[in-house]
């Protein structure tokens, strides 16, 4: 892993996927493929999900404080999107300026954000550009506050996505990095022992991608092999 030469992103991806990007087009009740399994007589329905677009000033309370100090330690950290919703604020921010921005809040006396509480990923295939995001979840202990960084990345199909390790400034990202590596396929550049966490060392694949196949993968478990779904008992 180490031996790959990384990306060098020029932005968030969130330009080429647009301000207002389709995140999936669900169809039926349940967002299936609406075919024999949707029972409800609702398989016609269409919907888009869409990722909101940046919110406007004032964002409200102590949001723009946080906003205004994270700019001014950090210039040019935004990707350009900023998102107030149900009183969370959530921060897209640029791959280069993501270890600069998580040692300003760590140590800014009026930020202290002294805890990356949680780091996962989410795959969104459809947004061409942008399908990998990396979500860190921030709390300060010192002033009773949580925000949300995210970091929208391009998915190449000939090499993995890469981006700054924060284990220099959270040693418990440790862990959490290697997850979001082996679910996900995220390079996280500076890791100590970026290995997998939860898969076998040599296992082909990242689970957790929804371009991941469903079922058919042989697993053994103390002796027992789990068929793929079509092969298993039918209940009909």
């Amino acid at each position: 892993m180490s031996e790959q030469t990384p990306a060098t992103p020029q932005g968030s991806g969130l330009e080429a996927a647009g301000q207002n990007p389709v995140i999936e087009t669900k169809t039926g009740m349940w967002g299936g493929a609406s075919g024999s399994s949707d029972t409800s007589g609702y398989n016609g329905l269409t919907r888009l999900i869409e990722m909101p677009g940046d919110s406007s000033r004032p964002y409200g309370g102590w949001f723009d404080a946080v906003a205004d100090r994270m700019a001014e330690l950090v210039p040019g950290f935004s990707a350009g999107l900023t998102l107030v919703d149900r009183g969370e604020i959530t921060f897209f921010v640029l791959p280069g300026k993501l270890l600069e921005l998580a040692e300003a809040l760590r140590d800014d006396e009026k930020l202290r954000f002294e805890s990356c509480s949680c780091l996962t990923c989410v795959h969104y295939p459809q947004m061409t550009g942008a399908e990998l995001h990396v979500v860190y979840n921030m709390l300060s202990y010192t002033h009773n506050r949580r925000i949300r960084l995210e970091v929208a990345l391009a998915d190449p199909e000939d090499q993995h996505p890469h981006l700054p390790s924060v284990v220099s400034v959270y040693p418990h990202a440790d862990w959490q990095e290697r997850e979001a590596w082996d679910m996900f396929g995220v390079i996280f550049d500076g890791h100590p022992a970026l290995t997998r966490i939860l898969m076998p060392d040599d296992w082909q694949g990242h689970p957790q991608r929804k371009d991941y196949p469903l079922g058919g993968i042989p697993v053994e478990y103390k002796g027992a092999v789990v068929a793929p779904p079509d092969q298993r008992r039918s209940y009909n």
